[in-house]
């Protein structure tokens, strides 16, 4: 178990949560605003943009919570499988033809946050 990895991996994913849920949410939403969609895919866009920060606080505080009490460390596993799904997903679809996710922060988050977790429980 190594403590500065799981706490690399928490600072990762609570920056992460932090620019995702204020900044990110003000861009993404300004465009959703300003579109012609129906309103309840408009509230369903926002709904759906803060259930990933809410995983991003909730992966930031767990890894935080293993790094003090390693004996709960099985809990990282989800956490690890979760962000190598994500991290894979942003970049097979940006390989394909949604290019500019390669360019987003999504795929390195989550890919670092997955790394950091797993070399923190290793």
């Amino acid at each position: 178990m190594d403590y500065w990895f799981l706490i690399s991996g928490a600072i990762l994913s609570i920056i992460g949560t932090l620019f995702h849920g204020i900044a990110g949410q003000s861009r993404f939403m300004a465009n959703v605003y300003k579109s012609d969609m129906p309103s309840l895919t408009k509230s369903l866009s926002l709904v759906n943009w803060h259930v990933f920060t809410i995983y991003l606080l909730i992966s930031g505080l767990t890894l935080i919570y293993v790094a003090y009490y390693p004996s709960f460390y099985i809990a990282t596993y989800p956490i690890i499988a979760v962000n190598v799904l994500g991290a894979t997903l942003f970049i097979f679809l940006g390989l394909g033809n949604h290019k500019a996710l390669l360019t987003m922060p999504g795929a390195y988050l989550m890919g670092g946050t997955a790394l950091l977790s797993w070399l923190g429980i290793s």
